[in-house]
């Protein structure tokens, strides 16, 4: 398996290699020279497999030659051992809506699923190469605690977070900054998460200063998170649809990874009939599905903090494969976006996009009622994130269907909304341990050379 950047297919790389450089020097990011094909057969033998099982055989197809079979069977056992569900994933039905709960692992989000492969994978290589990295990461609110836990008190590794500052929920901040650990450094930027995200990239093609401080990153721009994901894809296909019948996923959805890893397990195979884009009034993907024009506006602060973004990375990947592979049309319509300000999709390509993905948005009203009808009817409380995603149930083309709805987080991440919604005070579960403890963060401005020059004082 060899992977190319989404704007430059001439240079092949390694598993390994686009690993540890996250992203392409020309700012692309990477993807298979072609996807790995599934026969019926392979998939139907999932259901006798665990969840682990699945993730070791997709993975395997995937990283090439980087691990023996003995080492990734090591590192997917390792990641999930303190999942606080044996099962790694479970499904909750209620009517016609599937729950599917992401957010067993120990920091309550899906981002764990990836991140604790992730941070098994630096360990092994690492210490084959006998090399020391600096990750550098952009966080809306979920992936900085989930790399951090994955993370911490790794001797070859110092991790830096970058999150915006006061947009994330306290929850969120906290499970990031009480950290104590030496190799962990939280930044919040006073920006939104797509300033954050900026200044990451623009880090990364600085192959000077990449170079200088061995970067890497475990944004959702890293490949190795994507095929993470797939595995719940498939797990849920397995163990939980209903035989021969097509699929569709609804999936709150920020920076696009998520839910393009349910396109790559429709690519590699899974009966996939629609993959629902959820987002919130931060919508420029809905707006693009429904008009070709993706356009960013100004950020909104919403009750769903991890969403509030407006440059979908990952959207890269996916129009990289709905171009055919064409590089030049990639870097063409990332310069609009660029040097314009907006690009725009032709309407025999939107039209293609328009059968594998619908569109919803919910704005905070919206969201706050999803939940509060959902608890009225069935008990349960979801978070605000995972709400945007149930509205779907109630179109009619979507009525009477198997939908599987993917939990992103649980809901004690997110007590405002909770309050605002249900009129609950929500308890943190004991195990977080973030109530009492200090916070270590620095506040720096927008700013890269501010960034570097705190970087470089910190290694």
């Amino acid at each position: 398996m060899k992977y190319v950047s989404t704007r430059n297919s001439n240079i092949k790389y390694s598993f390994e290699e686009i690993f540890f450089k996250g992203l392409a020097d020309d700012g692309g990011l990477f993807i298979p020279e072609n996807f790995y094909k599934l026969s019926k057969d392979e998939i139907l033998k999932f259901s006798k497999l665990s969840f682990q099982e699945i993730s070791e055989f997709i993975f395997s197809k995937y990283t090439g030659e980087t691990f023996k079979k003995d080492e990734l069977n090591q590192i997917i056992n390792n990641a999930y051992k303190n999942f606080r569900c044996q099962k790694i994933v479970d499904v909750k039905k209620y009517k016609n809506i599937n729950l599917v709960q992401l957010f067993h692992g120990p920091t309550l989000a899906f981002k764990d699923i990836a991140m604790q492969v992730l941070g098994q994978m630096y360990n092994n290589l690492l210490i084959k190469n006998k090399k020391k990295i600096n990750i550098i990461t952009a966080t809306s609110g979920d992936t900085g605690a989930a790399a951090i836990n994955a993370f911490k008190d790794n001797e070859k590794i110092n991790i830096f977070v970058l999150h915006p500052n006061n947009k994330i929920s306290d929850v969120q901040r906290k499970l990031m900054t009480t950290t104590a650990s030496k190799n962990v450094f939280n930044i919040a930027i006073n920006g939104n998460f797509d300033d954050c995200q900026n200044l990451v990239k623009e880090m990364f093609v600085d192959s000077i200063f990449s170079k200088k401080i061995n970067m890497s990153g475990v944004n959702s721009i890293n490949w190795a998170r994507i095929v993470a994901q797939t595995t719940y894809y498939f797990f849920v296909y397995a163990h939980f649809a209903k035989s021969n019948n097509d699929l569709i996923f609804s999936v709150p959805t920020g920076n696009f990874g998520d839910i393009y890893a349910g396109y790559v397990a429709k690519k590699m195979g899974l009966p996939i009939k629609k993959l629902v884009i959820a987002t919130n009034k931060n919508n420029i993907l809905e707006r693009c599905i429904n008009s070709g024009e993706y356009k960013p506006q100004k950020v909104n602060e919403s009750l769903s903090p991890s969403m509030d973004i407006q440059v979908s990375s990952n959207f890269e990947r996916v129009l990289y494969d709905y171009f055919k592979k064409d590089e030049n049309k990639i870097k063409t319509i990332m310069n609009d976006l660029k040097f314009k300000g907006l690009f725009n999709i032709e309407k025999n390509i939107l039209n293609k996009i328009k059968e594998d993905f619908d569109a919803t948005c919910c704005d905070d009203s919206e969201t706050c009622k999803i939940i509060r009808d959902f608890y009225d009817y069935n008990q349960i409380i979801v978070d605000p994130h995972t709400a945007t995603a149930l509205k779907i149930s109630n179109y009619q083309d979507y009525k009477n269907k198997q939908i599987f709805v993917l939990e992103t987080a649980h809901h004690c991440k997110f007590p405002i909304a909770i309050k605002k919604s249900l009129n609950k005070e929500i308890d943190f579960p004991n195990f977080l341990n973030i109530n009492n403890s200090e916070e270590k963060f620095e506040v720096i401005e927008n700013d890269i050379h501010s960034i570097k020059n705190y970087i470089l004082s910190k290694i």
